[in-house]
């Protein structure tokens, strides 16, 4: 009988690329898994660490260069080394190798806090502190690389980039990427690849670039490793590499370019030697299931926190009408999604920075920590330009959101664009990689093994009928944290029978789409309930995120049971439910609790920079006397837009 049902699923499961399977074992699972077993304990205790790097080190680069963008300028070189020279590129490096390895949630801190004030100096923060070659030195590299490039790295010797993107291969990073072969000369070998790399961040300032490409051995000169995706390293100004010409996103100020030439590279500049060539998409899928967790997410925090606290206290007493904006139900509207969108972000990085403080390296919350963030930032921009209005859309010291609002569309594209996030990778291989029983299947299958096969699919047999019973059993409780208990088992079970589509998921992205959205909504409810329960900011804002949450959920749930096959609607119908609406008085009391609880508009504060800038203006009308000529100076000035001379 097993071997029958061996053979129907085999026929069933997608076919699965060698770069595919790779991307599946890499990495591993969290509460991710958690919550495709219809079951989440947020209760979870982490390790504390100590902070390490000099805050005054920070607050000194603000100071410096509070305003320049960081290229083109003419002072670039100059940017770019201060950052070297006083450790900001050696974050993740190991103290052995004079690095100051700090934990993701001082890293995360740090990149919030620099972004807060310059975006561009973020960006130029964060990449080698992300995937790079540090990274895939630190993990992969040979003792004599490591001993030679880290030092360097983390003093600011070499200042990194990390060659992947070129005009054929963009979000699908294997794809069309560039092809060299291994050769000989004088018994030596060498690889000679024609490259032509782009959006590679820091490209033009760099002098350590670290290269991706597809080697073949056409003359099977290898005697260890194999064909395949190779990352080798090579220094500026060898091997034929040009560095020519850069690109301009969207006058963003970050420097951003080209790796192009005809090369000619020693094979023992592939990271971690020969034995290491064929092995770059397993290399780089270890390392960037942490990064994208961690980099983009701190900017989309930085932003969007910067956008409440600029704009709440803005709408406190910028005066239309005679009243004050936040008095006005249009601006509230706005502002509660502001607020709603941020907490989340804030909530999940805080706890995606624990998981990965942990040693986890989630690929999958990664993958949802990257999209939701950043598409959340720019909900929280657009609803925050609204507010701001004529004040955020004239350049000036008094405008605290252009800058963000220009980086916005960066982040959203760059590491694996959101849409293509979205609509395959978070539900389409959250569901192979974090249900506990489907891998286990399709590993079994893989390998050809029927008595392996049969174990796995008893227990999938048991947890599938275990949901379903579940899912049937009414919640009678109003309390938010028992719904949230009940639609992740909903969630779980509704899973299971979207998975008999086996490998027709792949070309149903509206479905996929659907169902990582609720996936990824239900991560960020259970990571403001830990926020919660850790921090306890605010009873009240909780329930009504999670709420949120939930009912956005419930539309979707409908959603994909209307558009089931019939087959499949008798085991998925009694989820349907009824979708509630938002109460204007609850609306109204949700405002209040942001304008009454000092400690919503603290955690707002927290890793941004209010001093000496419009922020710290803006906050400062709160304690003064509205009658006072004080509080009529600062207002006026703190209302007006940038002038200039004709």
């Amino acid at each position: 009988m097993y071997k029958s049902i061996f053979s129907i699923v085999k026929r069933l499961i997608p076919r699965i690329s060698e770069t595919e399977l790779i991307a599946l074992r890499s990495g591993t699972t969290s509460l991710d898994r958690q919550i495709f077993n219809g079951s989440v304990n947020t209760q979870i205790n982490f390790k504390s660490h100590e902070l390490k790097f000099d805050n005054n080190k920070i607050d000194e680069l603000l100071k410096k260069y509070k305003d320049d963008i960081v290229y083109p300028n003419d002072n670039d070189d100059e940017i770019v080394k201060y950052l070297g020279k006083n450790k900001f590129f050696s974050f993740i490096i190991d103290e052995k190798y004079e690095g100051t390895n700090l934990s993701v949630k001082e890293l995360s801190s740090i990149l919030t806090k620099i972004t807060s004030v310059n975006p561009p100096l973020g960006v130029a923060t964060m990449v080698p502190n992300s995937l790079g070659p540090g990274e895939l030195l630190l993990h992969y590299g040979t003792e004599e690389q490591k001993n030679y490039y880290l030092p360097k790295l983390a003093n600011g010797d070499f200042i990194p980039c990390f060659g992947l993107t070129g005009p054929h291969n963009g979000s699908d990073a294997t794809g069309t990427i560039d092809e060299g072969i291994l050769i000989e000369e004088n018994g030596k070998k060498y690889i000679e690849v024609t490259v032509n790399k782009r959006y590679i961040t820091l490209a033009p300032v760099s002098n350590l670039i670290g290269l991706a490409f597809r080697l073949n051995d056409p003359n099977s000169l290898l005697e260890k490793g194999q064909a395949g995706v190779t990352v080798a390293l090579i220094e500026k100004g060898t091997c034929g590499l040009k560095q020519e010409t850069y690109h301009n996103p969207l006058n963003t100020g970050f420097p951003n370019g080209t790796l192009k030439g005809s090369l000619k590279i020693p094979i023992e500049n592939v990271i971690g030697g020969e034995e290491n060539v064929g092995t770059g998409w397993k290399m780089l899928m270890e390392c960037l299931a942490a990064g994208r967790g961690i980099c983009l997410p701190a900017t989309a925090n930085a932003s969007s926190k910067v956008a409440c606290f600029g704009v709440i206290n803005y709408a406190k007493h910028r005066t239309q009408f005679k009243l004050p904006l936040i008095k006005m139900q249009g601006v509230q509207e706005k502002i509660l999604k502001m607020v709603y969108n941020t907490w989340l972000i804030q909530s999940s990085v805080a706890l995606t920075n624990e998981i990965l403080d942990s040693g986890e390296k989630p690929a999958v919350l990664s993958a949802i920590m990257k999209q939701q963030t950043t598409d959340r930032g720019r909900d929280v921009l657009n609803d925050a330009m609204d507010i701001h209005a004529g004040s955020s859309i004239c350049l000036g010291e008094n405008n605290f959101l252009e800058k963000f609002y220009r980086n916005t569309p960066v982040g959203i594209t760059v590491e694996g664009s959101n849409t293509l996030t979205r609509n395959l990778i978070i539900f389409g291989q959250g569901l192979n990689k974090s249900h506990p029983h489907i891998f286990p299947i399709l590993d079994s299958i893989l390998n050809d093994d029927v008595n392996t096969f049969k174990t796995n699919f008893n227990n999938m047999i048991s947890h599938v009928a275990c949901l379903h019973l579940k899912s049937l059993v009414p919640n009678l409780s109003n309390c938010v944290y028992s719904v949230l208990d009940k639609q992740t088992i909903n969630f779980a079970h509704l899973s299971n029978i979207v998975a008999l589509k086996g490998g027709a998921i792949k070309g149903e992205q509206f479905l996929s789409a659907n169902m990582a959205d609720i996936f990824s909504n239900l991560y960020l409810a259970y990571s403001v309930k830990w926020f919660e329960e850790n921090y306890k900011v605010s009873n009240i804002l909780t329930e009504y995120c999670i709420n949120k949450l939930l009912n956005e959920n419930q539309i979707l749930f409908n959603k994909v049971i209307d558009n089931a096959p019939i087959i499949h609607k008798p085991l998925i119908c009694h989820m349907k439910g009824i979708v509630k609406y938002d109460s204007y008085s609850n609306n109204s009391k949700i405002i209040n609790e942001i304008i009454n609880n000092q400690k919503i508009m603290d955690t707002f504060k927290q890793d941004i920079v209010v001093e000496n800038n419009v922020l710290e203006e803006l906050d400062r009308l709160n304690s003064l006397d509205k009658n006072s000529n004080e509080y009529k100076e600062l207002y006026n000035k703190v209302i007006q837009v940038g002038e200039y001379n004709i």
